[in-house]
Order: structure tokens, then C-alpha cells, then sequence
């Protein structure tokens, strides 16, 4: 008698555990398929608009700088900012990171790669820090990044993830 118990008990653990697990397959193959939520597309074309607005304000800069959402970075990279040969700037964000830290990518990683943006506008390509150079930093500075550090900080990301008063 307890061992058929014993086997209904570890059939529903099994069960469960097994439906779980197939829950967060497909949620992770959904956001991996699927185009970032409006929400943060929102919440991007914001911060985007305030970034503008700060960057003619402090630097006289009128240009757009073309933003990609892309699944194909480096799940380690945050962001990046490119300067073509046909002098063109764009500014790179890993989607993969959305899903672990999406208000971190929006007001951490955006100005933090509008800066280095800016930077290629005014064609200061250093390499000192890897790009992040005293110039660099007060430029995010006035662009209201909230963590102008040269690489990201993965305590803030845990921070966020585990405050209970957003």
C-alpha cells in the first residue's frame, strides 16, 4: 500500500516537473522567435526621444542614430555601437538580454551606447579604457545614463531583478 503512494507521489512530481519544464521551453523559444513586446519597443522609442533631446541640448547633435534589436550578438555583450565606412552609426542591443534585464537595457545599456554614438559623431574613435574615456563618460553623464562604468555591473542587473518595489 505505501508503495503504490510512494509511486503515485513520485508519477505527479514527475509530472509536474515535466510540464514545468515544458512551460519554460516554449516561453524561452517564444521571446527567442518572436519580436521584442511593444512594450519595450515603447519604453525604447521613449528613452530614444529623451536621448535626442539631451543630445542636441548639451552637443548641438540633430542626427538620428539607427537602434537594432538583435538576436544574433554575443549573449555576453550588452550593446554595441558601430562606425561604417560609409560613416554611418548604429547602435546594437542584444535581445537575449531583454529578457534577463529589460529597464536595465533601456536606461542603462541605451545611453550608455548613445554616448559612445556621439563619440563616433564627433570622430573620437580612442581606444583608452575601450572606448570609454573620461570624454566618454561625461558624455553619458549628460545624457542621464544612471551607471556611466566602463563595463556593465552585474550586481545592479541582480539588484533589479530582485527589488521588490518595482
Amino acid at each position: 500500500m505505501f508503495a503504490k503512494q510512494l509511486q503515485k507521489f513520485f508519477f505527479i512530481v514527475v509530472l509536474l516537473a515535466s510540464i514545468l519544464l515544458i512551460y519554460l521551453w516554449y516561453k524561452d523559444y517564444s521571446f527567442s522567435n518572436s519580436p521584442l513586446d511593444k512594450k519595450y519597443i515603447q519604453a525604447l522609442q521613449k528613452k530614444e526621444q529623451n536621448l535626442k533631446i539631451l543630445a542636441y541640448k548639451h552637443f548641438q547633435i540633430k542626427r538620428n542614430f539607427q537602434i537594432t534589436i538583435s538576436n544574433k550578438m554575443n549573449a555576453n555583450r550588452f550593446g554595441m555601437t558601430t562606425y561604417t565606412k560609409d560613416k554611418n552609426i548604429y547602435i546594437h542591443l542584444n535581445k537575449k538580454r531583454f529578457k534577463e534585464s529589460a529597464n536595465y537595457m533601456i536606461e542603462d545599456v541605451l545611453p550608455h551606447e548613445y554616448a559612445h554614438a556621439i563619440m563616433f559623431y564627433f570622430k573620437d574613435f580612442t581606444n583608452k579604457n575601450s572606448g570609454h574615456s573620461k570624454r566618454w563618460q561625461n558624455i553619458c553623464k549628460k545624457l542621464k545614463g544612471l551607471r556611466c562604468n566602463r563595463f556593465v555591473n552585474h550586481q545592479d542587473i541582480l539588484i533589479e531583478k530582485t527589488n521588490p518595489f518595482k
